[in-house]
């Protein structure tokens, strides 16, 4: 019974999150301003409810006999770690959309688990904007879009841990994986304020497009504001996986097994 309300929960988190990104499409476009008041409270709402969700998950989670306080004890090391990492990225801006904050989603995620990547994925993102100043209508995207990376690591096949061409593997797949999701990301964060921006010519969104034309005209979008951008962050996902993925992949398995955590794929 846990595991199917667990279950519900992050369905219906993902559901808000679908509707979140689906919402400007379906609001019509305001001339008095009063658009940019219903996006900042509709941002807020999503933080919320997102928030909610994922902290009853997480309630849900720690009543299972392999978890417990020892599921909250490594969520907020890895948000902790997230957070800093930020941190650190604001006060040393690196180039382009370069970001190491999703080193231990991707990490996490991959050694325990898709949900608790999910989680992973959306308190990093609300902490570590909380800790910067990086509070805004983006926010719930950027959490939502977070948590999907997070839940999409832990569904990665598992190649095991024996011996060093089965762990070797184990990073360069990580590493592809860290390079796409850091264009994907891109990518579904962008979707939140494309239908809004004007000017943009043959790029610019309208109610009456087709489906094949809106995706033409989003990927002009994507490609004309946003692709060098990303390349720099998959390109810095890649690179910082390569390196520290083999020695972190050690110590988060060596907890995994010391602490008795429930097997990875019986998490996804």
């Amino acid at each position: 019974m846990r595991r199917v309300l667990s279950g519900l929960i992050y369905v219906l988190g993902g559901l808000v999150g679908l509707l979140a990104f689906a919402y400007p499409f379906l609001s019509q476009a305001s001339a008095d301003g009063s658009l940019g008041l219903a996006r900042g409270q509709g941002a807020a709402l999503v933080t919320a409810v997102l928030v909610g969700l994922s902290i009853v998950a997480l309630m849900i989670e720690t009543q299972g006999e392999a978890l417990g306080a020892k599921t909250v004890a490594m969520l907020g090391v890895l948000v902790a770690a997230g957070s800093v990492l930020r941190f650190l990225e604001v006060a040393f801006p690196l180039p382009g959309g370069f970001s190491p904050v999703f080193v231990p989603i991707l990490l996490g995620g991959y050694v325990f688990g898709a949900r608790f990547g999910f989680l992973l994925g959306v308190f990093t993102l609300l902490t570590s904007a909380l800790v910067t100043g990086g509070v805004g209508p983006w926010l719930p995207y950027q959490m939502i879009a977070a948590g999907w990376i997070g839940l999409a690591v832990g569904w990665l096949p598992h190649i095991g841990t024996n011996g060093r061409a089965g762990r070797a593997i184990e990073v360069v797949v990580l590493a592809l994986f860290g390079a796409l999701s850091g264009l994907a990301y891109g990518a579904i964060v962008n979707l939140y304020f494309w239908p809004y921006v004007t000017g943009a010519g043959g790029a610019a969104w309208s109610a009456d497009l087709g489906v094949a034309e809106a995706v033409r005209r989003y990927a002009s979008f994507y490609v004309l504001t946003s692709l060098a951008w990303d390349l720099i962050r998959a390109a810095g996902n890649g690179a910082l996986l390569a390196f520290l993925g083999g020695p972190t992949l050690r110590a988060l398995d060596r907890f995994r097994r010391r602490f008795h955590f429930k097997e990875r794929s019986a998490d996804a």
